[in-house]
């Protein structure tokens, strides 16, 4: 199963970004923690160009604090990006610590005491409009539990020189690689409505068998794993109240791990590692160099009917 979601207004977002990008300075993304790499929109990334970053890896409470120091690592390897990984419940010294970063990342308008454009972005549910209303102090746009909740780009004038523009979160219009689509159903990144949960299910149950299987263990009170997935999400219908007519209903099992797993009720989890992702984009690659290669085979022979026809 592949999942897609990119409905009308994220295009009109991805438009406004784009038109707003020359005045930007800085880019503040935030990523989710739990998934690092799929959370990030290359069409951000391909549109801000050399523009300096930063990653805020959110809902880290939620993450596996191995993989997010790993994370890190990995993105500040690039000189041009700063990290932080924060739960945004919880912003601390935040709101200080970003006009900070933005000054340090943007020198030249901070020592002429000129004001520092910053662009918010991010994925839909990533905790955008929590920062938001963090940084502004006041409620200044909606949160909640469903994705696409902001709609319309905003500006939020800060004390300390620092403008914030934020827009709507935003997905991408092709996710190249199925798991993509998976991690971001998984943490209610994609609406509830586009997902089969019994598929999404199966995926999240795979995953954490093979890494995290004391999670699972100990929330279904399980003695041992079962062999498979199936087994396992027979298991969770049975002690979660799952059963349809004394049969498994394999579609409310899937609901009942993914929200155990959205309420971090299963342990910190994280759902990809920069080896796996490594390994993914040599995958899309691949299928990439596969398609040109047959659109390139394609084009010769009409260009070799086009001059057979010449000939006649």
């Amino acid at each position: 199963m592949s999942i897609q979601w990119y409905p009308g207004h994220m295009h009109k977002a991805r438009k406004q970004m784009i038109e707003l990008l020359p005045r930007i300075d800085v880019l503040v993304e935030i990523l989710d923690a739990r998934l690092p790499h799929s959370s990030q929109n290359p069409v951000i990334a391909e549109a801000a160009g050399d523009k300096p970053v930063i990653k805020l890896l959110s809902k880290d409470d939620l993450a596996d604090p191995e993989l997010t120091a790993r994370w890190q690592a990995h993105f500040e390897q690039d000189s041009n990006t700063r990290t932080l990984a924060v739960d945004l419940r919880f912003p601390g010294k935040l709101k200080s610590l970003i006009p900070e970063l933005c000054r340090k990342l943007a020198p030249n308008k901070a020592e002429q005491n000129r004001t520092i454009n910053v662009l918010v972005a991010g994925i839909p549910n990533v905790g955008k409009s929590t920062f938001i209303n963090t940084m502004a102090g006041r409620p200044a746009t909606k949160t909640g539990n469903e994705p696409a909740v902001t709609k319309a780009q905003q500006q939020i004038n800060l004390p300390d020189g620092v403008i914030l523009f934020d827009s709507p979160g935003m997905l991408w219009p092709k996710l190249e690689h199925d798991n993509t689509g998976f991690r971001l159903a998984a943490t209610s990144a994609i609406k509830n409505t586009v997902i089969d949960f019994e598929d999404l299910g199966e995926y999240l149950a795979e995953f954490l068998m093979a890494h995290y299987p004391a999670g699972l263990q100990e929330r279904y009170s399980l003695k041992q794993l079962p062999k498979d997935t199936h087994g396992l999400l027979s298991a969770i219908c049975t002690r979660r109240g799952g059963m349809k007519a004394n049969q498994v209903d394999f579609y409310k099992a899937g609901e009942i791990l993914i929200s155990d797993f959205r309420a971090g009720r299963l342990g910190r989890i994280t759902l990809e590692s920069p080896e796996v992702i490594g390994a993914e984009l040599e995958e899309i690659a691949a299928e990439r160099a596969r398609k040109a290669a047959l659109e390139a085979e394609k084009e010769a022979q009409k260009a070799l009917k086009k001059a057979g026809k010449r000939h006649t």
